[in-house]
């Protein structure tokens, strides 16, 4: 068997232990759907009408307001997953399992790639659900096939690059307590972006950081994708942050983990 096909088939195997630790603390996926839909309900019921109608959506006001919000919470979903992913990583380093790993004919690499593999699916298992519950209570999409795909996947390449971001703060993480706490920034910056309420109403630092921090190009691209309006820049910018993150983590947990791994 090839050196590449050893990888994969270790891969797997630590995908495969993954899941199933997964499976087996289902409070972790609870909470991950559970709190985005939390948001999505009390910014679309308790908030909904007076700032859709403040955003101009007249009488539309909560609907409007549920299709405006819905893209800003689809990405707290794949945030708040981050922290799962960086405790989960913590706690494998912190157990003593890599050294465990190291007398065996383990591929190094397929630790880490079963940890990101089995986030993925898990984060976007979490954003099919909450988008549906963003249907149910009035999110109204427009989109072509092509609108579905491309907004899939624009969340899509940005799960994998949070992913890969967790897991790096996983194995950078000195205690799973610090893994725990360093992600929650993450939480917080969809709500300095254009996700509950469009950019030009902030103030002026605020705004400018909106602008160009990661989420708000993600978020509006989204939107424009599934309710039409799309700016070709937000698109561009979306898929280079989301580039620029999932690569820089992929090589910053890779020399963690080797660094740490010779120890």
């Amino acid at each position: 068997m090839s050196t590449a096909a050893i990888a994969f088939s270790h891969s797997a195997t630590m995908t495969r232990r993954s899941i199933r630790r997964i499976a087996r603390y289902p409070s972790m996926t609870v909470l991950l759907v559970g709190m985005p839909v939390v948001f999505l309900l009390l910014f679309v019921f308790v908030f909904g009408q007076t700032l859709g109608a403040g955003l101009g959506f007249g009488d539309a006001g909560r609907s409007a307001y549920a299709g405006y919000i819905t893209p800003g919470v689809l990405v707290i979903t794949i945030a708040a997953a981050a922290q799962g992913t960086a405790i989960s990583v913590a706690m494998d380093m912190a157990s003593g399992l890599i050294a465990r790993f190291r007398t065996m004919p383990v591929t190094r690499s397929a630790v880490l790639t079963g940890h990101a593999v089995s986030s993925f699916v898990q984060t976007f298992g979490s954003l099919l659900l909450v988008l549906l519950v963003a249907v149910l209570i009035g999110f109204r999409p427009s989109a072509s096939v092509a609108g579905w795909a491309g907004g899939l996947g624009v969340l899509a390449l940005f799960t994998l690059a949070l992913t890969w971001f967790s897991v790096a703060v996983g194995l950078w993480a000195k205690t799973v307590e610090s893994a725990s706490n360093i992600p929650m920034v993450l939480i917080l910056l969809p709500f300095l972006s254009s996700g509950f309420v469009p950019t030009e109403s902030l103030p002026t630092a605020l705004r400018w950081f909106a602008e160009y921090e990661p989420f708000t190009p993600v978020i509006e691209s989204v939107r424009g994708l599934l309710l039409g309006g799309l700016q070709t820049r937000y698109l561009l910018l979306a898929v280079a942050w989301s580039l620029v993150i999932a690569v820089g983590s992929f090589l910053w947990s890779r020399s963690l983990f080797e660094r740490r791994a010779m120890r």
